[in-house]
């Protein structure tokens, strides 16, 4: 399979802002986490990613069918954060968020060091990111009584 990210601008909006509803859906009902929940945004802040200066949206697509996004920014174009990433429910599981993060990673080789969070409960993310070498920070934080976010570093 052959993964590649492509870098969104305004016109993908549409195709981001469907596809991590869809990705977020079963999360969202499972934790609740309206306040954080990327499926709980609006368009407008999928523009305000897309547009962001120091950062931006990359379309990920696998076979030439886009299956997701990730989102990253930059302070002093070095420090770099990821958030959020999310992959079509029908197509995780598949190495695709992997290859997705070591793209993203690659495509910045001046980064000193790459940080994100994801919910603490969903362990097969927690597993995905310590597998690619983030250590946690030991930074936790509670969003609401069904989840907490786990905060992850990886430097370079």
């Amino acid at each position: 399979m052959e993964v590649k990210l492509k870098k969104a601008t305004e016109q993908d909006a549409d195709i981001i802002y469907e596809t991590q509803v869809k990705s977020f859906k079963s999360l969202l009902e499972e934790y609740k986490d309206y306040s954080t929940n990327p499926g709980y945004e609006t368009m407008d802040r999928v523009k305000a990613r897309i547009h962001n200066p120091s950062g931006g949206f990359y379309l990920i697509s696998a076979d030439d069918k886009v299956v997701g996004a990730i989102c990253v920014y930059w302070k002093e174009n070095e420090h770099f954060w990821i958030s959020p990433m999310f992959i079509l429910p029908a197509d995780q599981g598949k190495g695709i968020a992997q290859k997705s993060i070591n793209l993203i990673e690659e495509m910045f080789p001046q980064a000193k060091s790459w940080e994100l969070a994801t919910i603490m409960e969903e362990e097969r993310n927690c597993y995905l990111y310590e597998k690619m070498g983030y250590l946690k920070t030991g930074v936790t934080k509670r969003i609401n009584e069904y989840a907490n976010l786990v905060f992850y570093k990886k430097e370079c």
